[in-house]
């Protein structure tokens, strides 16, 4: 009979119970945590950086991006130029009798007025193997590396002053006057700085600093390893990803989203975003433009849209 039964069950030995996991799941969890208490809300972070000013620790330190290679600027009105706009320099090489003209003064004036830039006399061959043959008319002016900062240290920073974080990502823009022109924007419009990918993308070369007008040493710009990947961190940070693209699904004047803490994903003038980082993005905006135009450059992308924010913030 018993064996009977075994073969009606169809099971063998005791069974296994839920050992009360249903009942627990059916119970509720008690009240919601205050949102400065919930990890990830931005009220968290907000206040989770006031504690740590409050302790006296340091804030997020810069340049773990990395730093840029150096580089030399050659030729008088060049070297001038770069003098006046405020690009960082080292060194001012200045071929051994040279023509003292007016820019070759100015160049020492300025030079020497900056203060903290080395003066160097060398003969002219030296000047040619350093600059690898280029005219450089005996002015070389040597830039020294740029210390970036990493994607992470932009967010903390804007946490850490108690705002919402307005950043600016370049995807495949290649030219570094475009990136001077964004990180001009950005200062203009109370961003937190620029993004750019670590490979195939304008670095923060003296054509850059030039194109800043003197914004890039108030705004920092963060290379990333992986851009893509930079991106899932600020989603998880809690910061929306927008990008632009002339399919966008929605109009740059009537997203919400700007309101609150963002990162504008720019690409290239030709290209556009490129698929990866276009499919991480929260959500894709247009900007109209009844005159026609194909697209815009990266400069004047991104400050259309920075101003559409600072409008909203404002």
């Amino acid at each position: 009979m018993a064996a009977n039964n075994r073969r009606m069950s169809g099971k063998k030995g005791a069974q296994v119970g839920s050992g009360g996991q249903r009942r627990r799941g059916l119970e509720g969890k008690g009240p919601t945590p205050p949102a400065e208490m919930r990890k990830g809300h931005k009220k968290n972070r907000i206040a989770t950086a006031q504690a740590r000013k409050a302790q006296g620790r340091p804030a997020t330190p810069r340049g773990r991006g990395g730093k840029g290679t150096s580089e030399m600027v050659v030729g008088r009105n060049p070297v001038v130029e770069a003098l006046r706009e405020g690009v960082p320099a080292s060194t001012l090489y200045v071929q051994q009798f040279i023509d003292n003209d007016e820019r070759v003064r100015e160049a020492l004036q300025l030079a020497a007025d900056r203060g903290g830039i080395n003066l160097m006399e060398a003969p002219r061959p030296e000047l040619d193997r350093m600059t690898n043959g280029l005219n450089h008319q005996g002015l070389v002016l040597q830039v020294p590396p740029y210390e970036y900062a990493h994607p992470e240290d932009l967010a903390a920073a804007a946490y850490d002053a108690g705002e919402d974080p307005l950043i600016v990502a370049l995807d495949g823009v290649t030219d570094p006057r475009n990136l001077g022109a964004v990180v001009r924007s950005v200062s203009a419009f109370g961003g937190h700085g620029v993004v750019v990918p670590e490979r195939r993308a304008a670095g923060m070369t003296a054509g850059a600093w030039k194109t800043s007008a003197g914004t890039a040493a108030r705004t920092p710009v963060a290379r990333a390893t992986n851009l893509t990947r930079a991106l899932e961190a600020y989603k998880k940070a809690g910061v929306t990803v927008v990008g632009l693209a002339a399919d966008g699904e929605a109009e740059v004047g009537a997203l919400e989203a700007l309101e609150g803490p963002v990162v504008i994903v720019v690409g290239s003038e030709g290209k556009g975003l490129s698929r990866l980082v276009g499919e991480t993005c929260d959500v894709r905006v247009r900007i109209p433009m009844p005159g026609g135009a194909e697209s815009l450059n990266a400069g004047v992308a991104a400050g259309i849209v920075l101003y559409e924010v600072a409008r909203r913030r404002a």
